[in-house]
């Protein structure tokens, strides 16, 4: 898709206001962000170098540009959230926009409304961006074929979360600056994490090393052949911890949800905390400047320990203001595109 500037853009200097340092967003095509499959590795890089400018912002005293005045972001959440629903308005805040927040129990969802009657509505009042979270995996897709205004997937499902993939990524990336070799561990319940899924694609084509640690039964049946047909050679399946966790440089449990320990997924969250549990001992087999991350919500006690999750080589609330900027950064992107 050519990228069309729109004479109506938001800029990034405005006159005798604070604003961010240039940037270059010609390699920018997305009008949507739905996952991070379709991300090139220099769109990628974009969404760093623009992140850059964004944390500087966040250390300002008054952490607020003018870059997206006069634009309103509508923030849909068909699930609970925290971290993900407040850094997204709080980026729009911080970039000057208006925000919408709708809570689906209390809008016209509950009395029948259906997903794309709501989006039309919102389109109707000339919402410039949406960002939503569904418990259907695709719904955000559905909501792109049918809408002009730009959407961005802020987790479908088991489907992806990729501001998350990209945030997590972007941790690493200024933590050890140089990505070729590194090794990162995601451990726990792959089947169902979008998490997961996106941070296997937004991690290729940067010389990380992932590997996947899981329960048999936490790992899609066929994962290995998808892996080798989509090229994601990078990504190789461990069910031992303790061999996965060999050498390490990132560390990342997810979270075990409630529903899957009730799903005969697991024997039992004992047998789950002796083989999976990311702990102290554990983490002893893991390189000398591993890092430890965690999507959140954590349980802790369970596939994290206390002593790991604070550790001094957590960057688990790092991620969070990570997130802020990364999303800060796909707000101007897409705010500025076009079909």
């Amino acid at each position: 898709m050519e990228r069309i500037v729109s004479p109506n853009e938001p800029k990034l200097s405005t006159a005798g206001q604070e604003s961010l340092p240039p940037l270059s967003i010609g390699l920018w095509r997305h009008r949507n962000v739905l996952d991070l499959d379709d991300f090139l590795s220099d769109e990628i890089a974009l969404v760093f170098e623009i992140a850059d400018g964004m944390v500087e912002v966040l250390a300002r005293d008054v952490k607020k540009v003018p870059t997206l005045r006069g634009r309103t972001i509508a923030i849909m959440f068909y699930e609970p959230s925290t971290r993900t629903r407040a850094s997204f308005e709080l980026a729009a805040k911080y970039l000057g926009a208006d925000t919408v927040s709708l809570d689906s129990a209390k809008s016209s969802v509950a009395k029948g409304e259906s997903l794309i009657d709501s989006l039309r509505t919102l389109q109707a009042l000339e919402v410039n961006t949406i960002i939503i979270r569904h418990p259907c995996s695709g719904a955000p897709y559905i909501a792109a074929q049918h809408l002009q205004t730009s959407v961005i997937n802020a987790g479908d499902g088991c489907h992806a979360h990729p501001s998350q993939g990209l945030l997590d990524l972007y941790t690493i990336k200024r933590k050890f600056g140089d990505l070729k070799g590194r090794k990162v561990v995601i451990i726990g319940d792959i089947m169902h994490s979008r998490v997961a899924r996106s941070n296997i694609w937004g991690t290729r084509s940067t010389g990380l090393h992932v590997v996947l640690c899981a329960p048999k039964t936490f790992i899609p049946q066929g994962m290995p052949e998808m892996l080798e047909k989509c090229g994601l050679d990078h990504v190789s399946i461990e069910h031992n911890l303790d061999h996965a966790l060999e050498g390490a440089d990132v560390v990342m449990p997810l979270r075990l949800q409630k529903e899957r320990q009730q799903s005969g997924f697991i024997s039992s969250i004992r047998e789950y905390v002796r083989l999976y549990q990311v702990n102290g001992e554990r983490l002893k087999k893991a390189g000398p400047d591993v890092i430890v991350m965690h999507p959140g919500p954590m349980n802790e006690g369970v596939e994290i320990s206390h002593d790991v999750a604070y550790c001094n080589s957590s960057l688990i609330e790092q991620q969070v203001t990570n997130g802020v900027a990364i999303r800060m950064a796909l707000l101007y992107l897409v705010s500025g595109v076009r079909n």
